[in-house]
């Protein structure tokens, strides 16, 4: 039998049923490829945060009543692909504890599992926003009911019953807009403009982590408008950030305008865009436009926001290759030359 070396190895000799997630850049379902290539170091990870593979994990095995989950944060090298040594130390201690065979967790094993889990330098720990969209993606895939929470949220959106929206929880939005349909995300569309800010907040905190209907996307977009306009910049970066996960036109036309205006394009929506809609900086002039952006502004930490959009696959040889040929005088060399020892490490 072949020894036990990653952690696909181990789910995949324990038996378990197992569904992964990307719990870095946003919440999405993570291919199982994904895991495999980067733990077989063929690929770098494709969705990286921190300089981490952050993943939450839903399994189930053995005699386990419920389904159990971990978060686990894998450190990545400056090229995005794994860097083994904590995941193999982990992997030991788990086997140790399991057995060499990994065979299903009994009820004694499953505590000496969960005191493990919390003397682990890998598991972190997702904000509450995270976790919510977490559960409601999750229990759909499983086929199993939303919280108790959809219903009221249901209830508010539709108009069917006159409800405190500072009653409405948030893992019930998060239930409402993975379960919802194009009929609810025209009724969230309908009554964004009169939306009340905390509700809005919190609902952008669950929108970015998916793709949405047009429409709903373009409403989301003049409710952003709306906030610019009045000042209100905390509500038009829930909304850069609400519609950042869908791709098409209306985001990248809307990033673009922001990033053209320079009276825009403060620190706030820069990371806004960058934390949630990079997809749309794979684009040969909206990039540069935004690194020149980024180079501007003197309130932005300009090496951190490259270090990580330069660990994304798909951006890395792009903004490498702009930083390259900045030309001499411009504010990025400028900027490059405040930092010169950390850009050349990043490119090597």
């Amino acid at each position: 039998m072949q020894p036990i070396t990653t952690l696909n190895d181990f789910f995949d000799r324990s038996g378990a049923d197992v569904l992964l997630f990307h719990m870095g850049r946003r919440v999405t379902t993570c291919p199982r490829d994904a895991l495999i290539a980067l733990e077989n170091l063929e690929a770098p990870w494709p969705e990286p945060w921190q300089a981490q593979a952050r993943l939450g994990i839903v399994f189930q095995m053995g005699d386990m009543p419920e389904p159990a989950i971990w978060f686990l944060a894998l450190p990545l090298d400056e090229q995005g692909y794994l860097s083994p040594g904590q995941r193999d130390a982990f992997l030991q201690r788990l086997l140790e504890t399991l057995g060499r065979n990994a065979q299903g967790l009994d009820g004694g094993k499953h505590d000496e599992i969960e005191h493990l889990m919390q003397d682990n330098p890998l598991v972190f720990t997702p904000s509450t926003h995270f976790l919510a969209m977490l559960n409601a993606q999750a229990t759909q895939q499983l086929s199993r009911p939303a919280s108790q929470h959809l219903e009221l949220v249901e209830a508010y959106f539709s108009k069917q019953m006159t409800v405190d929206w500072q009653a409405l929880g948030l893992q019930g939005l998060a239930d409402f807009t993975v379960r919802m349909d194009a009929s609810q995300a025209q009724q969230l569309a309908d009554v964004l403009p009169d939306m009340p800010v905390e509700l809005l907040h919190a609902l952008a905190y669950c929108l970015e982590h998916l793709s949405l209907d047009e429409g709903l996307v373009r409403a989301l977009i003049a409710r952003g408008e709306l906030a610019a306009q009045a000042a209100d910049i905390e509500s038009l970066c829930a909304c850069i950030r609400a519609v950042g996960g869908t791709p098409g036109e209306p985001t990248s036309q809307w990033y673009t305008g922001l990033l053209e205006d320079t009276a825009a394009s403060g620190p706030d929506i820069l990371a806004a865009i960058a934390g949630r809609g990079w997809r749309h900086l794979e684009d040969g002039q909206r990039l540069p436009l935004f690194l020149d952006r980024l180079a501007e502004d003197p309130r932005t930490d300009f090496g951190a926001v490259i270090r990580d959009l330069a660990l994304i696959p798909r951006l890395r040889l792009p903004v490498i290759m702009f930083l390259k040929e900045a030309p001499g005088g411009s504010a990025v060399q400028q900027r490059l030359a405040a930092l010169a020892p950390h850009t050349a490490s990043a490119q090597d």
